[in-house]
This record gives C-alpha cells, structure tokens and sequence, in this order.
C-alpha cells in the first residue's frame, strides 16, 4: 500500500495540509510539491475552506528540498509553485513548525500568514554553502521580516537559529511548548475561520500587496539565478 506524502484533514471550516515524509525528515520531492500545490489550488477555490494550516508529521517539520538526487527545473518549478500559491491563496495560511525547518522548508513557512513554532525548532538556511540560490520568494520575504542587514547574514552565513531568535526576529508570531502548538494553532485558525471571507480575503491581499510588493518579481530572479548558477555561468 502506497502511503500518501500529504495528508489532509479538515474540521469546521479549517484544511490542514499535512507533509508526510517523516523517515525523510519531510524533505520536499516532486510528489509531495505537486500534492502540496493542488491541495492549495483546491483549497484556494472551495468556499468551505476558511483558512488552511500547513504542518508536518513526525520529528520535523521540512528538511528542505530532497537531495538524494540532483535538481531539475522540474523541481524549482513545483516548489516555486507551491509558494505562489500559499501567498496567493484568498484563504489566510498558517504555518505549524517544529524540529528542523530548513532551506525550502523554511522559505514555505515563510510564505504563511502566520506562523507558530515549537520551542525546540531549528532553522537554518544552508543555500549558499551547497552552490545553491534560494527559492520561495526569500529574496522577498525574508527582508521584510527582519530587515536587509539580517537577511544577507542568514542567507550568506548560513548559520542555525533558536524559535526564540525566530520570533525575536519577526520570523515567528508565536512560540509554544511542543504540547501546546497543536491547539494554539488550531484555536488560531478557528478564529480565522469564523472571520467574514471576503474580509480575511482582502485583508491578506491588501497587506501583501504593500508588504510583499516585490514577491512575484523575486520568485522569477530566483528561478532565473537557479539556472544560471546550475548552468555554471559567472
């Protein structure tokens, strides 16, 4: 029996998108990009839906991209996707993470609403040390969180950072003990599903044309670097 790589869940008007690649520390592959994309595009278009969490199962929430074999343009386009879709989503998108969320992981969580995090999670962004550029609209989304000067810092040295530091920084809205991140962010969602939709809808929208102004841009430089730097050019 073929176990699936997202699982999902819904309860009162909340979707919970669930990776489900534990014994790979949920490290993103095509299958589980592609689930991950239609789940949210379905999501996107179902007015039962009120807001969608995005969480992971076992010890982590997402180790980044799968590295086991070598990058295609198959695999930046899926979780180039994937990002789109969270921050275009009409639906408030709130991400749950805990043990390790790292490269594509992280820039996936950063993509979110909202975000709570167990104490005990480690971030870290390893791009730069293994040849690589950085996907998801960090380029964007990581400055607007905690400023150009700790961006280049965290993108270019690459080192791990605490849940404290996270929301200390503004990377994280909320730290919880690990038995208590399930139900604040659930009792969050819920409160975001009882809001009006067109509400939620313009909010999110509104702020992130201001906030995120450049995220479309970023998302196509990051893919036009990807390649460049795969192709080994200067």
């Amino acid at each position: 029996m073929t176990v699936p790589k997202l699982l999902i869940e819904r309860h009162d008007g909340v979707l919970t998108l669930i990776l489900n690649r534990p014994g790979k520390l949920n490290a993103i592959d095509n299958e589980l990009a592609a689930s991950l994309r239609l789940a949210l595009d379905s999501a996107a278009l179902d007015s039962s839906v009120r807001t969608i969490r995005l969480r992971g199962n076992g010890r982590a929430f997402c180790a980044g991209r799968d590295v086991s074999e070598a990058p295609t343009d198959r695999d930046l386009e899926l979780v180039q996707a994937v990002a789109r879709s969270i921050v275009q989503s009409p639906k408030p998108v709130v991400a749950v993470v805990h043990g390790w969320t790292v490269g594509a992981g992280l820039e996936w969580m950063l993509d979110a609403d909202i975000v709570f995090a167990a104490d005990d999670t480690r971030f870290k962004l390893p791009e730069a040390s293994l040849g690589v550029f950085v996907t998801g609209g960090l380029v964007a989304t990581l400055p607007a969180a905690v400023g150009l000067t700790r961006a280049k810092a965290l993108m270019l040295l690459g080192d791990e950072f605490t849940a404290q530091q996270a929301e200390a920084w503004g990377l994280v809205y909320k730290t919880c003990s690990s038995p208590e991140l399930e139900k604040a962010s659930l009792d969050a969602c819920k409160r975001l599903a009882a809001l009006k939709p067109a509400v939620a809808s313009q909010f999110k929208r509104v702020l992130n044309l201001f906030g995120l102004q450049e995220f479309n841009r970023a998302v196509a430089e990051e893919e036009n670097v990807q390649r460049s730097l795969a192709r080994g050019d200067a």
